[in-house]
């Protein structure tokens, strides 16, 4: 597992790449639905590989759109720089109809970006948080996106109906979640809608969680250097061991905000960063976030202290079926998933769960 910092901890690649990050990013482009004369937003901190930048802006005007640019500062994690953004992103951002997002922590933590703010707007906002990388868009952002939309209003339909999700792993995390909502089906995407990239899970949003969670890697302590546990009571982190970074990061303490389970199977797990690795078929995380100074939870807006939690090989039961053993989402072997994966190529290549082999681009269309 890894610990990237920011976009200057990732490798940059070299320009004659671009041929082969180009099949991610039509995807990217059909997942955003852009269309000729649109107005599209490519918002970029200043670290982002410049050939990563210049994939995705070519796709877009090879669609036809007007592209524009806008490099910003990095962003910092929990909400922690509290001061407005720059003038000029809002402004561009209410002008865009999509806004592709090319941050590491952005929207996810900080106020200005956030989920209530980009509901306010027209645009349709696809984020590509820690996985604006050539390695992103040459694997994961590969996978058929028709085959990918199966896969995932399949899960988010059995979690739809569910009552209870019980999620374990090797270490000794055992976390039971009840009373939650997901948050759909995420297509096609429409004005005011945020959608992550490369496409990857089914969210859900708990208000009953309890048990113990051993954490393996998350946004406050990275991968611990010692035990870390968090315990939870009825949504709420009632006491934590081991890790005094996570105190500090929200001294108001934590609730459970959401969770999500991976359904990519073309997503790295191995140097991949947390956001990418979140998406893997059969990887699970959840994303913590601070009380406010009264001590309740509140999704409105922001928390400042988002704390992210990864796990890459749970085992996960759904109302007592097994829906992920030890990282292998059992829905990959489901008969419809498969014939519609045999339109694209091999079904085997195409649903292998091995981030390794990477699919060859003409299964991608």
């Amino acid at each position: 597992m890894t610990t990237f910092f920011s976009y200057l901890d990732t490798p940059t690649a070299s320009p004659l790449s671009i041929a082969e990050l180009m099949p991610g990013t039509h995807n990217l482009m059909e997942y955003a639905a852009v269309k000729p004369g649109e107005q599209v937003l490519v918002l970029t901190e200043h670290g982002v590989d410049p050939v990563v930048i210049q994939a995705i802006e070519a796709a877009a005007a090879y669609r036809l759109a007007d592209v524009h640019i806008l490099s910003v500062p990095a962003f910092s994690a929990g909400g922690h720089d509290r001061q407005p953004t720059s003038p000029l992103l809002p402004a561009a951002h209410a002008a865009a109809d999509v806004v592709i997002s090319l941050t590491w922590w952005g929207e996810v933590h900080t106020a200005g970006l956030f989920f209530d703010e980009i509901a306010r707007h027209k645009a349709r906002f696809v984020s590509l948080h820690q996985t604006a990388t050539a390695a992103a868009l040459a694997t994961g952002a590969r996978f058929p996106l028709d085959l990918y939309f199966a896969i995932e209003a399949k899960a988010t339909a059995k979690l739809a109906a569910a009552s209870e999700i019980r999620v374990t792993t090797a270490l000794g995390t055992d976390l039971t979640f009840r009373d939650f909502t997901t948050s759909g089906h995420h297509a096609p995407l429409t004005s005011g809608m945020w959608r992550p990239f490369p496409y990857g899970g089914v969210n859900f949003y708990p208000d009953r969680t309890d048990g113990i969670a051993v954490i393996e890697e998350s946004t406050a302590t990275g991968v611990p250097a010692q035990r870390t546990t968090v315990e939870l009571t009825a949504n709420q982190v009632t006491d934590i061991q081991g890790a005094a970074e996570l105190e500090q990061y929200s001294p108001n303490g934590y609730y459970m905000r959401h969770a999500l389970i991976g359904l990519n199977p073309k997503v790295r797990l191995a140097g991949g960063t947390q956001f990418e690795r979140e998406k893997h078929a059969g990887a699970f995380y959840f994303g913590l976030d601070g009380l406010t100074p009264g001590g309740t939870a509140d999704r409105r807006g922001p928390g400042h202290a988002h704390c992210d939690c990864q796990f890459d090989a749970p085992t996960i039961v759904v109302d007592g079926e097994l829906l992920v053993d030890e990282g292998r989402l059992l829905l990959l072997d489901a008969p419809d998933i498969r014939e519609l994966a045999e339109r694209h190529g091999p079904a085997d290549t195409l649903l292998d769960p091995n981030p390794r082999l990477v699919l060859p681009p003409r299964y991608s269309r």
